[in-house]
């Protein structure tokens, strides 16, 4: 009985590391000026990100993959960040990786293809619903809905269209899993 329970102590703590190496990444700063049981809201400044729009020749996160390995101007790999955020931008899907604080306009390696291009992200209040799971379409759809309705309950106007936000790689446990659904909101 005690080594069923330790076995069952490790797998605990060893399902728990993915989660935990996945802290380590650095996020964008922001400060929480409100919350409650369904949402927050946070007030980020101004961060730079590397952007690909959907092309249909390869899927977006290889270009921004290959731009953070060097695939750039300085050849200079570049440290992952979280979260990875999608959006719909013109009509097609946009896929950003946030830059590391270290970078600004002047200093960030500009990008050799041109799909994928350097963009600063204008700071402001963003309304936040964070799940775990799977970040799948249906997940994603089902809490952005949750956080659309709430914010319309508590007269809240969107600014931007749904943003996906996903910090952990698909070999985490989903249970582990930290995704977040979020608009940029008048406040």
């Amino acid at each position: 009985m005690k080594f069923s329970k330790f076995v069952i102590l490790v797998f605990c703590t060893l399902s728990l590391l993915p989660y935990s190496l996945s802290m380590a990444y650095e996020e964008p700063n922001y400060e929480v000026v409100k919350k409650n049981e369904i949402y927050e809201v946070r007030k980020y400044l101004d961060r730079l990100a590397v952007e690909t729009l959907d092309s249909g020749s390869e899927n977006n996160f290889r270009k921004l993959f290959n731009y953070i390995s060097g695939r750039n101007e300085d050849n200079e790999k570049i440290k992952m960040t979280t979260p990875v955020t999608q959006f719909e931008k013109d009509g097609s899907m946009s896929m950003q990786f946030y830059l590391p604080s270290k970078f600004n306009s002047k200093n960030a390696p500009k990008p050799t293809r041109e799909n994928v291009r350097i963009v600063n992200i204008e700071g402001g209040f963003y309304a936040v619903i964070r799940y775990s799971g799977r970040a799948s379409d249906k997940n994603f759809i089902k809490h952005k809905n949750i956080l659309l309705k709430e914010l319309k309950i508590n007269n809240i106007l969107t600014l931007s269209p749904p943003i996906r936000a996903t910090y952990d790689s698909p070999f985490t446990l989903p249970m582990n899993r930290r995704n977040e659904a979020m608009f940029k909101i008048k406040y």
